[in-house]
């Protein structure tokens, strides 16, 4: 049977000591719900004793029923000027009800000394009747050895007095920290096997990602002998952020043989990777190893080449086995390949179309020159392709818009967009305003077309973003525009480019359109012909 490592969750404690995160009382339990039901062991809540909202999430906590996760209150031993019985640390631990607690003592004597400005003896006992004390009252204590390889470096003999400390007072377990994230692979997993041989219970692994190494002195942690890892999902945390328990998970069970979660909830780690950046209101990076949405994603002609043949080829595992997807972008990087995937992905029929392949693969390259980047804009990718394939329908045809911005003397800004489209031989004129004219535009677009194609009011315009492509032009700068809509719960992009920023919005916004109908009668369609079947 593989071995089992505790995984030990910090996300709403250490987590939100990140940049932009913050978490209510009840962002945090539903995360904490969520981490139970993916089978995280011990689930860090934050520090009762430091803000009313912590306090609060306990209090929720302890109101709900977890399956599988045990709740931890953390906080630090008590004061050298108090009692253990009425330290206000300490007892703010004991009330926030959870059967498991962590508390940090100093490890490294330049702490000792010159932050709490006690003796080495001092020390020692803060740390021994703390975990004495917890461990009266019937708690787990999980100690957690606070800036542990830092301390040891400069003085091994006290910083493994402070371990034993914690052992002989009852301490059911020890996480050895990395405070300060600076610490080689190497050096980690050599301290760790030297404290293995005086300390007996088990051991655990907290490391910081300052030097870009948290995740890999997590794994050799383990290697030499610790049963516990904690860290955060997506390695948030304060200055470069914690060990990432998305990377370390799969990289433990899927590779190195550890058990960390049951072997079925594996292909939920995406969605829980996903699921906190979204509570945390924070975009998901692309590039997370494992959980991003470029994980899997290949561009290269030749490694889409190799992958159609055999995943492995570019793989290191399979993406569904952790909930996340194969993707092949298509780019001025582009082989014949990567349009043949993807047309099979967007349900493109090319069998037929053989001979345009080169074509096709010759005009991505020549707009992507132009800057127009296919890889978000899946929506103009299939107009694209469609019109190369000499089968896209013009739905309607521009005579012309002119859009008028006005500001009054109060500083209000209106703007105003007139049009006049050719739509089933009708020229058909519109007006309408909008906030701001890029938005008056698309409402007078969408008040031509309604009439004629009144389907139009299911879809929505859900995100626009602008990049300058050359900044050095200043405001005579070409710019991107890239669309994101969505109806019914199916999303697609489109793209334009021009050094008119009305321009470039124009052509995303009529893509998104033309895409839109495309779809909706090419659907239509298929309805008709199988009701004549």
């Amino acid at each position: 049977m593989n071995r089992k490592i505790q995984i030990y969750d910090t996300t709403l404690r250490d987590g939100t000591q990140a940049e932009m995160i913050s978490f209510s009382a009840e962002d945090k339990l539903h995360i904490a719900k969520r981490l139970d039901e993916f089978g995280i062991d011990y689930i860090e809540g934050g520090w009762p004793g430091s803000n009313p909202k912590d306090l609060e999430f306990f209090k929720l906590a302890g109101e709900t029923q977890f399956k599988h996760a045990r709740i931890v209150a953390f906080g630090s031993t008590k004061r050298a000027k108090n009692t253990v019985a009425e330290d206000p640390n300490i007892r703010y631990l004991l009330e926030a009800e959870t059967p498991t607690v962590a508390i940090f003592g100093k490890s490294w004597i330049l702490h000792v000394e010159k932050a709490l400005r006690i003796t080495p003896e001092e020390n020692l006992t803060l740390i021994s009747e703390s975990v004495a004390y917890l461990k009266s009252k019937g708690k787990e204590v999980i100690y957690d050895a606070e800036h542990f390889f830092d301390g040891y470096k400069d003085n091994a003999d006290y910083a493994v007095r402070t371990l034993q400390a914690a052992q002989n007072a009852g301490a059911n377990s020890i996480a050895l920290c990395d405070t300060n994230g600076g610490t080689l692979p190497a050096e980690i997993s050599r301290i760790i096997k030297e404290v293995l041989k005086t300390v007996k219970i088990p051991l655990g692994i907290h490391t910081h990602n300052d030097s870009g190494l948290a995740v890999a002195n997590s794994l050799v942690a383990v290697d030499a002998g610790c049963i516990q890892v904690q860290g955060t999902i997506n390695g948030y945390g304060e200055r470069a952020g914690n060990a990432d328990l998305c990377s370390i998970i799969p990289n433990l069970q899927l590779k190195a043989g550890y058990q960390c979660i049951p072997p079925e909830n594996m292909n939920q780690l995406t969605l829980v990777s996903r699921y906190v950046s979204e509570i945390a209101n924070l975009a998901h990076p692309n590039n997370l190893p494992f959980t991003g949405k470029s994980a899997f994603a290949h561009k290269g002609g030749v490694h889409v080449s190799a992958v159609m043949k055999d995943p492995h080829s570019y793989e290191h595992i399979q993406p569904e086995s952790v909930g996340n997807s194969r993707r092949v972008l298509v780019s001025d990087l582009s082989g014949q390949s990567n349009i043949v995937f993807k047309a099979r992905e967007l349900h493109i029929d090319l069998a037929r179309h053989q001979e345009k392949i080169p074509e096709i693969v010759a005009r991505l390259k020549e707009l992507e020159h132009l800057g127009y980047q296919y890889e978000a804009a899946e929506g103009s990718l299939e107009l694209l392709i469609s019109k190369v394939k000499s089968e896209y329908r013009d739905f309607f045809n521009l005579k012309g818009f002119r859009i008028l911005i006005e500001k009054n003397e109060t500083g209000e800004l209106r703007s105003e967009a007139t049009i006049r489209m050719i739509v089933d031989h009708t020229v058909e004129h519109a007006a309408a305003e909008g906030d701001g004219p890029v938005n008056a535009l698309d409402n007078a677009l969408r008040k031509a077309l309604a009439k004629f194609y009144p389907e139009i009011n299911e879809m929505k315009l859900s995100d626009y973003k602008v990049r300058v492509l050359n900044p050095l032009q200043a405001t005579a700068a070409k710019v991107r525009v890239l669309i994101e809509s969505s109806s019914n719960g199916e999303t697609w992009g489109t793209i334009g480019v021009s050094e008119n920023i009305i321009e470039a919005s124009w052509q995303a916004l009529t893509e998104s359109i033309s895409y839109f109908l495309m779809q909706k009668h090419k659907h239509n369609s298929k309805s008709t012909e199988s009701n004549h079947a």
